[in-house]
């Protein structure tokens, strides 16, 4: 788990990928926030894995449409 798993950390459901690949945006205790590429959620750090490469593609580009779209930070 470790470094995977801290904000900035990119990352996915280990059980489903209903959530899509996602962003970790706030760490508590064993909790995680993450901005899912569908919704935001709280999921416990143990339910989390590091992203593969094409989902860490995925969600940076689905932010980078939202930043240029909205501006802010996503």
């Amino acid at each position: 788990m470790g470094a995977a798993h801290t904000v900035g950390a990119f990352v996915a459901h280990t059980g489903t990928d209903v959530y899509g690949p996602g962003k970790v945006i706030g760490v508590d205790g064993e909790h995680r926030r993450v901005r899912f590429v569908y919704f935001v959620a709280t999921i416990r750090a143990a339910d989390l894995r590091a992203a593969s490469d094409d989902e860490t593609a995925q969600v940076s580009s689905w932010l980078r449409q939202k930043q240029e779209r909205y501006g802010g930070h996503w």
